[in-house]
């Protein structure tokens, strides 16, 4: 028998991750690019199968000394495991300091200081200040900047750390024939443990002798029903086996020994953190957006500053001259306050999406979810209820539905009946599950309980129905049991009851596999009464157990007997071990299936994802059956969709003669997926509109999440258990639960929902679109104003006339009038079709794409600069200085020594005089773009909808914007002593106004846009203009 084990456990093995090595150093030559994919693979593992001779052989072991254990623990190493490589945090804060835009304000900042170190030494007179405190101020932002960013990347991945805490700190070993307590991490290949309920296992262990071992797997396969161990392999598939205990599974019930046969990195759960730990996580895609943003306004910096500077050395301007083009030009293209601005805009709805369930980890996370196009879901808590609950009774032979919603608000059944007494009777008898103490203001389905879970799904479900269990087991005293066990397969224990018409004092209860308590009975009870078990009867009972296990629930059947008081009086002594009483002759009562259900949320908010054109998968460790009943009752195989199973029962043809392509909605097993190829993969992806994914591996979790990527989706992970954590941190975002939710997935994921429920995530889908759209408006806003900063700029080099804005200043509107307008933005409702439009094309739909520079740049900008120039050359006019006298007066203007310039009506002027007049230019030239932005920031407020659809009030913050911006100009313009710092001066009232037909012309032109845009769909107002 042993040589049949062996030659099955080589022929056919299943692959699983782990190794078939013993732990040791990697070699030097293998990248850390090769070791992830040599964790991907489901590497053989036969431990399970072959003979213990084999094994032994494998690993000498058994009763190992204390000296050998030494030398194999110096040889494979601590039994625990490995933390990857760490970032050094100088480097990853430098990274912050020295990238994107940060590198073009410190090419600025240090042009800044350079200019100002040259005027001080070649000059005699002391320097303006102005280029000094610009130098400070660009560094300034740069470096808090770099701060905040880094703080908000400081929340590296912890997920090592949620492992090591699954890890027991001690374990009971066997070593030369003594029993030991030791540390966990001092076990070693051959070693013998004992296992008992409760504890954590310290390794993964083969099963030498087990008593009634129950270990819960839910971490390592998604299962939440306890499963038995004993010495025998049962499946070829190390998951499915009962002869493995896997490291950091808990045992719930029972006592073992086992075989340590892996331990630390090279266990199953070991490969998983390496996996988990080791994953590169690409960018989000708002990262990607940002960049791209970056590279667009970089080059366009880069080509106008370096252009200009070269012009300006063609047009004869001196060194100094022509780098303050270049400061200037670099300052003006520099959104400054955009990193703030998205930071701002990313936490406002993060605490939004807390206030509904939805806690983010990472900011970037927000974005994610609302770009997302495919949500890969786990089953277990996330789209179901995460507690097994009685859905279906039979009995009366007709099947009944439970009540399995989450306030007890469905229908229900005749509680009644004497048939329904019967059986609730064994359900609360023949029943080890009690419930926890002080819960009595717990609703009942919630209350937690001592006892596998399908004995609580029946504790509960009699409590709800009959009520006070306690009080019933206390009225009916158990005299005797005979534990459930996976040989006999059913549970028995005799009980006090005095039953007159049966001459009786003592019931045997008894419940278990179905088919085993029917053959152990003669009579059935029909309504209240025994009858004789026929043919008839065993039919039904067939056609309901058939029904019943199709829906993928679990199953049990319930029987009774009335003990004779001539027998067995009331004190008569049973013996469980040699059985002193009858095993068969009972009346079967009927049937009881359980299931996790769905949540009552779950499927309108599947159907809420399809219209929004994101496509469900389900991936789960549990059964195929199970999975694919509960994808049908919440939406994700949708109703008349057909797998090839169900084409294939309805043409009552075999499977294999089904075209794969006619059938929409499939699923596959994990033994299946793991014959297919990445080609395979992608097809089942590419051609089946609704897929389920059933007892996946870890690593096929990760396979499939890379498949969709590959495809081009952006991927949502959903998930709770240890298995799940590659695919959370693979995935573009990972969503784990909260409350279910192991310590591992909650550190692997970006996002955690409080609440574990699937429906949250639709709430951050549309969050997520939200931010989307609105940071695509607050850019739209912060770059037109662009525009009238660089131009005057050009104008000074061009027409040779007197700087019409000076770079100061201009940082005054990126940092400080333009901040919290651009931020109000985020406060922005959506507008009414967020959730209709399918997913955004991250390659097409740009955060900043060329329409949206044509709209800010192109057009409204050019307003905005027309408005601006107006304003400085009616200043200049009213001062004398008509608008053609000023071109190629620069020289003279900015010339120390002349004091006495005439303009057009031959007044002299100094040169303080003529810098005060420039000052005022400069705030007035501020003070008009302020003005123009009103108008901007009212129609970036909706990208189609007119203004009269979306309420031009309806964004209290943004209208604080408004006031606060207009505040904020009046302050700087008129506040005393800011002529010194700021170089802004007072203005005339009426000053003001030259810019107000602009704003209107502005607004005007923007909703005649938007009309034409709605009114035209698809035309070429849309294609040119709809950013």
């Amino acid at each position: 028998m042993a040589d049949t084990d062996q030659d099955k456990g080589k022929s056919d093995s299943y692959r699983v991750a782990v190794n078939d090595k013993p732990k040791a150093k990697s070699s030097p030559k293998k990248s850390k690019k090769d070791d992830l994919e040599d964790l991907k693979k489901e590497l053989v593992l036969d431990d399970h199968f072959i003979s213990w001779d084999e094994l032994l052989s494998r690993h000498p072991g058994a009763n190992i000394t204390t000296e050998r254990a030494a030398q194999i623990l110096e040889r494979d190493g601590l039994n625990e495991l490995t933390p990857p490589k760490t970032t050094p945090e100088w480097i990853k804060f430098a990274k912050q300091l020295f990238g994107g835009f940060q590198t073009l304000l410190w090419i600025g900042s240090i042009l800044c200081f350079f200019s100002f170190t040259t005027e001080y030494i070649m000059n005699d007179e002391p320097p303006l200040k102005d280029n000094l405190w610009l130098g400070i101020v660009l560094a300034g932002v740069v470096i808090i900047t770099g701060i905040f960013s880094y703080y908000q990347e400081a929340k590296s991945s912890k997920i090592m750390e949620g492992f090591k805490n699954m890890i027991p700190p001690y374990a009971t070993v066997i070593r030369e024939g003594k029993k030991d307590q030791i540390l966990a991490s001092k076990l070693v290949v051959g070693d013998i443990v004992e296992v008992k309920g409760g504890d954590r296992i310290p390794a993964d262990l083969r099963v030498i002798d087990s008593k009634s071992l129950k270990v819960d797997n839910s971490s390592l396969t998604g299962e939440s029903e306890p499963q038995s161990r004993g010495n025998q392999p049962t499946n070829e598939n190390p998951l499915e086996t009962r002869n493995i205990m896997f490291f950091s599974t808990n045992a719930v019930e029972g006592t073992a020994v086992g075989f340590v046969f892996r331990t630390g990195d090279n266990t199953v759960m070991g490969r998983i953190a390496n996996l988990a730990s080791g994953l590169d996580v690409g960018s989000t895609p708002i990262k990607k957006e940002i960049d791209h943003f970056i590279h667009i306004i970089t080059g366009v910096a880069v080509f106008l500053g370096v252009s200009f500077f070269a012009l300006s050395f063609f047009l004869g301007y001196k060194l100094l001259e022509s780098i303050v083009f270049l400061i200037g030009i670099i300052v003006a293209n520099v959104p400054e306050g955009l990193l703030a601005t998205v930071t701002v805009c990313l936490t406002l709805t993060a605490k939004s999406m807390a206030a509904k369930n939805c806690l983010v980890k990472n900011l970037e996370a927000v974005e994610t979810l609302g770009s997302t196009s495919t949500i890969c879901s786990d089953k277990t808590g996330t789209l179901t209820q995460n507690r097994m609950t009685v859905s279906h009774m039979w009995f009366d032979d007709q099947i009944h539905d439970a009540d399995t919603t989450e306030d007890q608000t469905g229908e229900s059944f005749d509680k009644k009946s004497p048939s329904w007494v019967s059986l609730s009777r064994i359900a609360a008898l023949c029943n080890r599950a009690t419930f926890k103490p002080n819960q009595d203001d717990v609703a009942i389905l919630r209350r937690d309980c001592t006892g596998d879970a399908s004995e609580s799904a029946l504790l509960k479900c009699v409590e709800l129905s009959v009520g006070n269990v306690e009080q019933m087991r206390a009225d009916h005293v158990k005299v005797c049991e005979i534990p459930f066990n996976s040989t006999n397969k059913y549970q028995l224990s005799i009980h006090e009851f005095e039953n007159n018409d049966k001459d009786s004092d003592l019931l045997l209860v008894m419940k278990g596999a179905p088919e085993r308590c029917l053959e152990k009975c003669s009579t059935i009870l029909m309504n209240g009464k025994e009858r004789p078990m026929d043919d008839n009867n065993k039919e039904a009972f067939n056609k309901a157990y058939l029904e019943l296990g199709g829906l993928g629930e679990r199953v049990l059947g319930f029987c009774h007997l009335a003990l004779p008081r001539n027998e067995f009086p009331k004190n008569f002594e049973f013996n469980a071990d040699d059985v002193n009483f009858p095993l068969d002759g009972f009346c079967f009562v009927g049937l009881m299936s359980m299931i996790d259900p769905p949540r009552s949320a779950v499927p309108d908010a599947v159907a809420k994802c399809r219209s929004a054109g994101i496509k469900v998968i389900m991936v789960t460790g549990d059964h195929p059956i199970t999975a694919k009943a509960i994808a049908k009752s919440v939406g994700i195989i949708s109703e008349g969709n057909e797998t090839v199973e169900d084409i294939a029962a309805r043409l009552n043809i075999s499977v294999k003669d089904v075209n794969p392509r006619d059938a929409n909605a499939c699923v596959i097993h994990g033994s299946e997926l793991k014959t297919k190829s990445k080609e395979d993969l992608r097809d089942i992806l590419k051609n089946h509109a609704e897929i389920v994914f059933a007892r996946t591996s870890p690593q096929q979790k990760l396979i499939i999440v890379e498949g969709c990527q590959a495809a081009g989706a952006i991927v949502a992970v959903t998930g709770d258990g240890v298995n799940d954590s590659p695919a959370l941190k693979k995935a573009d975002i990972g969503v784990a639960m909260g409350q279910a939710g192991s310590d591992v997935s909650k550190q692997a994921a970006d996002m955690i929902l409080l609440d574990d429920n699937f429906a949250s995530i639709v709430t951050g889908v549309e969050e997520g679109r939200l931010i989307f759209d609105n940071l695509k408006k607050s850019i739209a806003y912060t770059l037109t104003s662009n525009i009238p900063e660089i131009s005057p700029f050009l104008m000074f080099i061009v027409l040779n006339i007197p700087l019409p804005l000076g770079t100061v200043t201009i940082l005054c509107i990126d940092l400080g009038t333009d901040l919290w307008p651009a931020v109000s933005l985020a406060y922005e409702p959506a507008e009414s079709d967020i959730m209709k439009r399918m997913p955004r094309d991250p390659i097409n739909d740009k955060l900043v794409n060329q329409r949206l520079i044509s709209v800010s740049y192109g057009q409204i900008g050019m307003m905005q600069a027309a408005a601006g120039f107006f304003a400085y050359f009616i200043i200049l006019s009213e001062n004398g200085f008509m608008p053609g006298y000023l071109i190629n007066l620069r020289e003279a203007w900015d010339d120390r020594n002349q004091n006495s310039l005439k303009d057009s009506f031959g007044q002299e002027w100094t040169y303080e005089q003529r810098k005060i007049l420039e000052f005022t230019c400069h705030t007035a030239f501020f003070a008009s773009i302020v003005i123009v932005q009103w108008a901007d920031l009212i129609i970036c407020k909706t990208r189609r909808n007119s203004l009269f659809q979306q309420g031009i009030f309806s964004n209290k913050v943004l209208c604080s914007g408004l006031v606060f911006e207009t505040c904020l100009a009046c302050f700087m313009s008129y506040c005393p002593g800011l002529d010194n710092g700021l170089r802004m001066f007072p203005l005339h009232f009426t000053w003001w106004f030259p810019a107000l037909p602009f704003s209107i012309a502005i607004w005007v032109y923007d909703e005649c846009r938007r009309y034409l845009l709605r009114r035209y769909p698809g035309g070429w107002v849309e294609r040119e203009t709809y950013y």
